[in-house]
């Protein structure tokens, strides 16, 4: 990644689990600042460990935002649905561009392994889900290797532990959006999604399967496609594994992935959680290149 003389300033909406991992992750990147952790108790854990790390927080909520609008140039959502639709009916009329965390189907669906660059050009962007950042990219190799696929469903199991309050507050929200992110990638109208909070102790990683009717493929070929989009994954979710590669029984694919963690806030097992950061820290760091270039280019003219 190129190096520029200045970071690229963004803001945190949310103090909860994912939002502190977020945090965690933006402290280490070459081209992003958090200039503002936001929630609404500055007593939580999550705005606890942001002045550990020297940020600046504040209980406002997206009030400090809008107070100061010279705090950031980038805003990540990551409270819940709802209230990013209050939240972008006022970020909107801001010059921000806003990364939304949760299932609210309101910015353009983005998966980095995918559609990054044709992205950016929009100013909110919905990381869609955890699942969706899981699963989404084998179904779009599967779309692309494979023709007339008939029904798609993908079942993310992960640790009960992992999933917060945003998380089971979303978890309608999380399969709508998750669904309609596969018929977006993929085409394909006929899908289904499943979550399943495994209570499990030793908690368990997060895994997800993805199983779609279709005539018989030419596995060889998928398979290299489904191990080329792991390594790109990878680049950005070093824990993105696939543990079961493409088997086709019965009229069936069946894949299946593991996600572990990077164990910077939450445990590892929490993978969920750590691919959508991830997928968000990804998205950033490329419009934080893209406005620093566009800055070198005005200096020029």
């Amino acid at each position: 990644m190129a190096q520029y003389p200045e970071k690229i300033k963004v803001a945190i909406l949310g103090s909860g689990n994912i939002g502190t991992d977020l945090l965690i992750k933006i402290l280490r990147s070459d081209v992003l600042e958090c200039t503002r952790f936001v929630g609404r108790n500055c007593h939580s854990k999550g705005m606890l460990k942001a002045k550990e790390k020297g940020v600046a927080v504040s209980d406002k909520g997206i009030n400090e935002i809008l107070d100061n609008p010279d705090c950031c140039r980038i805003v990540f959502d990551a409270t819940s649905a709802k209230d990013h639709l209050q939240h972008w009916a006022l970020l909107k009329e801001t010059d921000k561009t806003v990364i939304d965390m949760t299932p609210s189907k309101i910015g353009k669906m983005i998966v980095p392994a995918i559609n990054l660059d044709d992205a950016l050009d929009n100013r909110n962007v919905n990381m869609v889900s955890c699942g969706g950042q899981a699963s989404i990219p084998l179904a779009f190799v599967l779309s692309r290797t494979c023709k007339d696929i008939e029904y798609i469903e993908v079942v993310s199991s992960i640790a009960s532990r992992s999933a917060g309050m945003a998380t089971r507050i979303n978890i309608d929200e999380y399969i709508e959006n998750t669904e309609e992110g596969l018929r977006s990638f993929t085409r394909c109208d006929n899908v289904k999604v499943i979550l399943i909070l495994n209570p499990a102790d030793p908690c368990i990683d997060m895994q997800t399967t993805l199983s779609a009717k279709m005539p018989k493929p030419d596995i060889e070929k998928l398979r290299a496609a489904v191990f080329e989009m792991e390594r790109a994954i990878q680049a950005y979710v070093p824990g993105y594994s696939v543990i079961v590669p493409p088997v086709y029984e019965n009229n069936r694919i069946v894949i299946m992935v593991k996600v572990r963690g990077l164990g910077d806030y939450l445990p590892a097992y929490a993978g969920n959680l750590d691919i959508i950061n991830c997928a968000a820290v990804r998205t950033a760091e490329r419009y934080a290149c893209r406005m620093q270039d566009a800055l070198v280019g005005a200096k020029h003219l």
